[in-house]
């Protein structure tokens, strides 16, 4: 088991980190750079508050689904018959709600214009999502692999098209860039559904109403889970773009999109680990064996990279935002020094919160999630109107921290974990390294490209040194 979970995590993060570097600092950035901050901030805004309600195309099915499938295979024909039909339906629930909640909100004709388009990504984003649910719930990581990277792939070609191809006289505008989204969405669902018809040999698409309702009944925690947890991950530059007047507060949030930009980036890699370790998690409980072998390895690697990779990145702001935007760079860093350190507590969340949405300990984190934003909430009325960005960086900061304590003490209590004493001070050990280290680099005058090496390396041998990682076992798993 460990052996496909951790092939399915570097075959993942093989090809993400094969295409998404060049998405995020080739793409994104050079939009940000023709578009501007404040036309940007409109969209990142509009993104955002559309992605809250994204929860309602899915209703926690996509997370129920892959833990289901993992368990009992055998039920893929009959929940991808009936759960196609039920996220057409709640595409339209979704949009009604989303464009009620834009008119009371007060965005003007053009934002809402943006916004429509947007569910409908949203849309064809969650359908994707779903339909790799199944893949991943099969232990089938390449096909999952391949279908996580290729909207993404086409969006690449797309834009660098309307960017850099000549193609049309005006100028770059965001309109275009939504429309490329929506183009690669539309294709790589349609990759998806295809493989997934064949691999199932579904014949037709039934909507049974008892079967439908009983499917949202057991996914409904889920949805709670999921709609607190986007409130409170992306609810940041909607209270900039809302609480700052007129074209301040679309500055600020996107000044805020520049420097969350690559925070995203580092998410995503940590989400990757999680989208494998959840059927592996699930499919480990229903055998009753125990996690917490898997757990402590997942835990360590994905601790020792965050803590190293946040504390380079932000020693590195100034120069890592002059090489990426054309404008407001000192802004940029001032938010990202501080923006990046949440990188640590989400890896975190990615490996404990896994853990205990595949055991079903779903009121817990629901809690936890409702708590987290209620936090964020507050931070940012209280530090917006004072500091703009940055207050609202400290307000990301201080929520993940939180939630992601939380969950590891929840998480110690219900599987009766016990405190592995001599891993933590190895890695306060190592932690204490990195920061040093990284102190120490910044005062030469070195290249970053050297920087960062230097750094890599550190890890690697604070990692070996301390015993953290053991040489043996790294080579026998490579083998493997």
């Amino acid at each position: 088991m460990q052996k496909k979970l951790f092939s399915g995590i570097l075959l993942f993060l093989f090809l993400n980190l094969l295409i998404k570097p060049f998405w995020i600092l080739g793409i994104d950035v050079n939009v940000q750079n023709a578009v501007g901050a404040e036309e940007f901030g409109i969209y990142f805004a509009l993104f955002n508050f559309s992605f809250i309600f994204n929860i309602l195309l899915d209703l926690g099915i996509t997370n129920f689904n892959n833990k289901n499938i993992a368990q009992h295979h055998h039920l893929i024909t009959k929940h991808l018959s009936g759960i196609l039909g039920i996220k057409f339906i709640l595409f339209f629930v979704f949009l009604a709600v989303t464009l009620v909640a834009g008119l009371i909100v007060g965005y003007n004709s053009r934002q809402f214009l943006l916004l429509l388009w947007m569910c409908f990504n949203q849309f064809l984003n969650s359908l994707i999502l779903y339909l790799r649910s199944n893949f991943s719930g099969l232990l089938m990581f390449k096909t999952d692999s391949l279908l996580s990277i290729l909207d993404r792939l086409l969006m690449i070609v797309f834009c660098s098209i309307l960017l850099w191809g000549n193609v049309t006289q005006k100028a770059f505008q965001i309109e275009w860039f939504i429309g490329a989204q929506s183009l690669s969405y539309l294709i790589t669902a349609t990759v998806a559904l295809i493989a997934l018809v064949h691999k199932s040999g579904i014949k037709k698409l039934t909507l049974n109403i008892p079967f439908s309702i009983s499917i949202i009944k057991k996914s409904l925690p889920y949805a709670i889970l999921t709609l607190l947890m986007a409130s409170y991950n992306r609810i940041d530059p909607i209270m900039l773009e809302r609480l700052l007047h007129n074209s301040e507060g679309s500055i600020a949030s996107g000044i805020y999109a520049g420097a969350y930009r690559l925070l995203d980036a580092l998410v995503m890699l940590a989400y990757l680990v999680s989208v494998p370790l959840l059927p592996v998690y699930a499919k480990m409980i229903k055998e009753k064996k125990s996690p917490a072998s898997i757990t402590q390895t997942v835990f360590i690697v994905v601790f020792a990279s965050s803590v190293c990779i946040s504390t380079t990145l932000s020693g590195l702001s100034d120069t890592i935002m002059n090489l990426l935007y054309n404008s407001n760079t000192s802004e940029y860093a001032r938010v990202f020094k501080i923006l990046v350190f949440g990188f640590i507590p989400i890896s975190i969340t990615y490996v404990f919160g896994t853990l205990l949405t595949a055991n079903g300990n779903l009121k817990e984190l629901n809690t936890l999630s409702l708590i987290t934003l209620g936090l964020n909430i507050g931070i940012n009325i209280l530090l917006i109107p004072r500091i703009q960005e940055c207050g609202s960086a400290i307000a990301s900061l201080s929520a993940q921290s939180f939630v992601a304590i939380a969950q590891i003490v929840v998480a110690f209590k219900i599987f009766k974990f016990k405190p592995p004493y001599r891993t933590i001070i190895q890695l306060a050990a190592y932690t204490a390294i990195v920061i040093a280290s990284n102190k120490v680099f910044g005062l030469f005058s070195m290249h970053w490209i050297a920087h960062i090496a230097c750094m890599a390396a550190t890890m690697g041998l604070s990692l070996i040194a301390l015993r953290l990682i053991k040489i043996k076992e790294l080579i026998a798993m490579l083998k493997e």
